[in-house]
């Protein structure tokens, strides 16, 4: 068992997962508030990282692509106290931050979590209900109809229109982009026999304006990604289809279908066959040069410790 408590948050990790619970106060990103406790199974884990600065540092966590949601929505837009996989570590906590680091690594060893990206979720949407944005108007989902609502801002163009609503099973795709700079963003919908709209979002009855005027626009994401998992095509045994609340279970290959369970051995086959083909495993690995010597020891050594 490993844990750090920080203002930013507290993450633990048991060897399974890593349990992610943000902070409270002024400090917390909006969209990482709304989204609140994750937890992440291992196998969705690409790697694990600590960057330490002058003011202490931040705990990274890298997941594999397409295993989150959230992540697939943003497209890699949402950075630094946005990203609800990053922790800002205190400069007394630098120590704490690494034994994390060292403790995530070494089952990632242990299990030979692939890197790569995965078929389908790994992790669930947001809870439902869920709304979001800002600018213009307010999207909000509740698992089967996705509403759209303008404020006294919006244009007369969206304003004569009146409120959208639309079932889930008629969208066709879902994009989000978050003001940058003097360009304002967006969270656009495209349904199914319904052609593209050719006009700015500003005017499109199907999509919000973001103005980037508000930090809470960002949770127009969230909206995105509970919409996502939700898609007709999404493929089985994802976050999709689990319920709202549902988290995955923890543990390489657990009811995903992806690539981990074909290495990591079945639920309750922790015996000492299994322990000693990993160690001669680790040890082809360390023979090869993969694993460096202190890497090697450490993997051995939690190996071990379950024999």
């Amino acid at each position: 068992m490993a844990d750090i408590i920080q203002r930013d948050g507290t993450w633990t990790f048991d060897g399974e997962a890593v349990r992610i619970v943000p902070g409270r106060g002024k400090g917390i990103h909006p969209i990482r508030e709304a989204l609140g406790e994750r937890v992440v199974p291992l196998d969705a884990l690409a790697g694990i990282s600590f960057e330490p600065d002058r003011k202490g540092g931040r705990l990274r966590l890298r997941l594999r692509d397409g295993a989150c949601p959230v992540l697939r929505a943003a497209d890699g837009r949402l950075t630094g106290a946005a990203d609800p996989y990053q922790l800002a570590v205190e400069k007394d906590r630098d120590g704490v931050a690494e034994y994390f680091v060292d403790a995530v690594r070494n089952a990632l060893l242990v299990e030979q979590v692939p890197t790569g990206p995965v078929d389908g979720f790994l992790l669930p949407g947001p809870s439902l209900p869920v709304a979001g944005g800002g600018g213009d108007g307010t999207a909000s989902f509740d698992g089967e109809t996705v509403r759209l609502t303008w404020n006294w801002k919006a244009a007369e163009a969206k304003s004569a229109h009146g409120p959208v609503a639309f079932p889930v099973a008629e969208v066709t795709d879902v994009r989000w982009m978050p003001a940058i700079g003097l360009e304002n963003g967006h969270l656009r919908f495209f349904r199914a026999g319904v052609p593209a709209s050719p006009l700015p979002p500003e005017k499109d009855p199907y999509s919000l304006d973001l103005w980037g005027l508000s930090k809470k626009e960002h949770t127009a994401a969230l909206v995105a990604a509970a919409v996502l998992v939700r898609l007709p095509g999404t493929p089985a045994g994802t976050g999709a289809g689990t319920g709202p609340d549902a988290l995955p279970k923890a543990g390489p290959g657990a009811g995903t279908g992806a690539e981990p369970a074909a290495i990591a051995p079945p639920a309750g086959s922790d015996d000492h066959d299994v322990l000693l083909r990993r160690l001669r495993e680790l040890g082809d690995l360390h023979r090869a040069g993969v694993l460096t010597d202190d890497e090697f020891t450490a993997a051995k050594q939690a190996v071990l410790k379950r024999l």
